[in-house]
Parts: C-alpha cells; structure tokens; sequence
C-alpha cells in the first residue's frame, strides 16, 4: 500500500506543479492522439498522420465516411483515451501483471511512430518508447511497478484537468474546433454535454481506480 500511496503522491505533483506540468501535459497529449489513432483503426477507418505540437496541442487525421458510428468514437476517444488507460494500468498492476501494461505501451508507441508526421512529435514519441524499453529490459520488477502505477495515477488525475481545461478553453475562445464540438456536429448532444459527459466518465475511471486500489479504505 505504501507504493500506491507513493505513486499517487508523485503523480499528483506531476499534474499540480505548473513547471512540471507544463511538460508532463505533452505525455497527455500522446495519450490523447493515441485515443483517436487506435479508435479510427479499430472502427474501419484510415489513419493518416499524427503530429504532436510544442504548445501542448495535437492533432490526429483520418479518413473515412464522414459521420456514423466510426467517426462519433474517434471524435470521443481523445479525452477518454488517458482515463481508459489509467485505470486498465491499475488493474493490471494490481492483478500482477505489469509487463503486460509496459508491452502494450511500448506497442502503442511503435504504431504511432508510424504516422507521426513532424519532428517534435517524433522525439516526444520515440523518448517515450525509450523510457518504457528501459524499464521493460533494464529496470528490476518493484522499479516497473512503481512506474507503471505512477503514469497510470498521473493520468487518472491528468484526464480530469485537461477536461476542464477544454471548457475553460471553449467559454475562453469560442472556439468551434475542439473534439466536444466535432461530437457536436456529429449527433443531437451539444457541445456543452459532451465536455460534462467527458468530465463525468474521466471522473468515474478515476474513483473506480482508487476503489480498485482499495485507497479510500
């Protein structure tokens, strides 16, 4: 218990420390692009290119039919995307398998080097396939598991921010271009009920996270 509590501690100042959260926000970003990549692959459509930006933004292009089901969960996966994997990290952690969290990591990093289409968004992709090769091959087991709970409590805490983020950005900008809008066009919700809708499930991964983890005991 006391590695969880260690994790969840380092964790949480990756996401509250302003400097720190200023770069730690890019691993978000990869996550979030990732979240729409794996979604238009497994919904039938093509992937095209990936790109990663130095403001913390990202951008993931698909084709495919314009509307339907495929593109509504591609739309849906980015913000869902860094909860999802936090809590499926935890249980796999907790259930003793954290090779297998690291394998599908490392997986995940070597398709998007794939359709990564600018140079930043390649460093910050391949520096990261890096660091989980390093633990996956050189780290001894307790190092992997403090790790991999550490990543997946900093995104179980990250996904909620940067949702908050999104509808501080939309009141702030009015901007007609973000992932809730897109959804927007794309079904009879507004915009405004994906953002809480995204806030609501990220919320609950996270309360499921620590009721997996039996932290609230």
């Amino acid at each position: 218990m006391d590695t969880y509590w260690a994790a969840v501690a380092a964790a949480l100042a990756l996401v509250v420390i302003p400097p720190v959260w200023s770069a730690t926000r890019h691993l978000v970003t990869l996550v979030h692009e990732a979240g729409h990549a794996v979604a238009a692959v497994s919904t039938g459509r093509r992937l095209n290119a990936i790109r990663l930006h130095t403001d913390t933004s990202g951008l993931t292009v698909s084709s495919g039919k314009p509307r339907g089901p495929g593109m509504i969960a591609t739309a849906a996966a980015g913000y869902l995307a860094p909860a999802a994997l936090g809590l499926g990290s935890v249980a796999l952690v907790d259930g003793g398998h954290t090779p297998w969290a690291l394998y599908a990591g490392l997986a995940t990093l070597a398709m998007m080097l794939l359709y990564i289409r600018n140079w930043f968004g390649l460093v910050v992709v391949a520096l990261s396939g890096a660091g989980v090769g390093l633990l996956i091959w050189q780290a001894p087991e307790r190092v992997q598991d403090f790790a991999a709970l550490t990543f997946a409590w900093f995104l179980l805490i990250a996904a909620p921010r940067t949702v908050l983020d999104l509808w501080r950005h939309r009141r702030r900008t009015r901007t007609k271009t973000t992932d809730a809008d897109i959804l927007a066009r794309l079904t009879f919700l507004p915009a405004a009920a994906w953002n809480l809708l995204f806030l609501l499930l990220t919320l609950a991964a996270l309360a499921g996270a620590v009721r997996l983890a039996g932290l609230a005991a």
